[in-house]
């Protein structure tokens, strides 16, 4: 084994990635666990397991973790100490589906692999460069100043993948093109990307903006939170978990599975068919409107469990008069080697 070994640990809402780097960023283990229940310990017990499986941990010289939100204060890869990490904590409630359990499993490696620095690297970063129209609200602009209420975009780790594979696709240099990327999976959204810089992204405060995803709602009219509020004596916690949790595609077609909601589309099956469709409609508006801010094109990128592994899908977002004449790419995300190649930095 190497001398400087980078591991590389994501984890998501009900999934567990994991990868070992060398010091060449050579892949040498990797695993990944899906279908967690997030109510259990189970993401600790996955945890040791992949400890186990690695073996010696001497090693290892740098942990690398994929944090979903760092709230107005967190943008660059951060090395972790005992301060940082409770910042972190209080930022849980903007991202709740995943920063909880993405802090989990920081404070165990920061446990089980305390000789080693802990980088925490976060989806939010990719967005840094989103001008001030794309990311500010139209609320009293006081809401942005004193309490960063503004776009933060996520999934930035897997578009700045995507946009590297179609960089090395298309033998360009990265800010030369301009790019529309689909992040299709359990959450879903959508960046326009200019010059190789994000412009825009359909994502906002929280993950819960955009796009209609597995189980959140994407977007919706604010009006309807206070409706339910009002007129349902709906506690806006039990709002919240509407929202992130029984929406989107489990909402329409009572099951978040998407493997599940295609075959009942190709049987016929109404609802399904309409949560398709809902779903297709949303991504497709997206990419007309990025479209026509960026102008010129260079590729339609798709990445993701469904972007990059679901042919029918991308098929049927395709089939915009647009999109004729335009590089149609998908690529699997390796969120893991964009979170190494920031953890090698600090080995050189």
């Amino acid at each position: 084994m190497s001398d400087k070994l980078i591991l590389v640990l994501n984890a998501g809402s009900t999934s567990f990635k994991y990868k070992l780097f060398n010091e060449q960023l050579k892949t040498i283990k990797e695993d990944n666990y899906t279908h967690l229940d997030g109510k259990t310990n189970s993401h600790l017990e996955v945890f040791r397991k992949i400890l186990r499986e690695i073996g010696d941990l001497t090693d290892i010289k740098i942990v690398g973790h994929r944090i979903v939100h760092g709230g107005g204060k967190f943008f660059q890869p951060t090395l972790i100490d005992d301060n940082n990490f409770q910042e972190l904590k209080s930022f849980n409630h903007l991202a709740p589906l995943h920063n909880p359990y993405n802090l989990q499993i920081l404070e165990s490696s920061r446990v089980y692999l305390s000789h080693a620095p802990q980088l925490a690297v976060f989806d939010t970063a990719f967005f840094i460069s989103l001008p001030f129209k794309a990311k500010i609200y139209a609320l009293p602009l006081e809401y942005y100043e004193k309490h960063h209420l503004q776009r933060f975009g996520f999934h930035g780790i897997s578009h700045q993948s995507a946009a590297e594979q179609a960089r090395e696709k298309l033998k360009r240099k990265l800010n030369t093109l301009n790019l529309i990327i689909c992040h299709l999976g359990g959450g879903c959204s959508v960046t326009a990307v200019k010059n190789g810089q994000a412009i825009d992204t359909s994502m906002g405060f929280t993950p819960m903006d955009g796009l209609v995803m597995m189980t959140r709602s994407g977007n919706i009219d604010p009006g309807i939170i206070l409706y339910l509020h009002e007129n349902f004596n709906m506690p806006f916690s039990e709002i919240n978990y509407l929202l992130n949790n029984q929406s989107g595609i489990k909402g329409l077609f009572g099951n978040s599975d998407f493997k599940k909601l295609l075959k009942a589309v190709k049987r016929g099956n109404k609802k399904a068919k309409l949560a398709f469709d809902i779903f297709v409609y949303h991504v497709q508006k997206y990419i007309g409107a990025y479209a026509a801010i960026l102008g010129k094109i260079d590729a339609l990128v798709f990445t993701g469990a469904i972007g990059n592994g679901d042919p029918y899908t991308r098929k049927k977002i395709c089939q915009l008069e647009m999109l004729r004449k335009i590089k149609i790419l998908n690529f699997k995300a390796d969120e893991e080697k964009v979170i190494a190649q920031e953890c090698q930095k600090l080995l050189i």
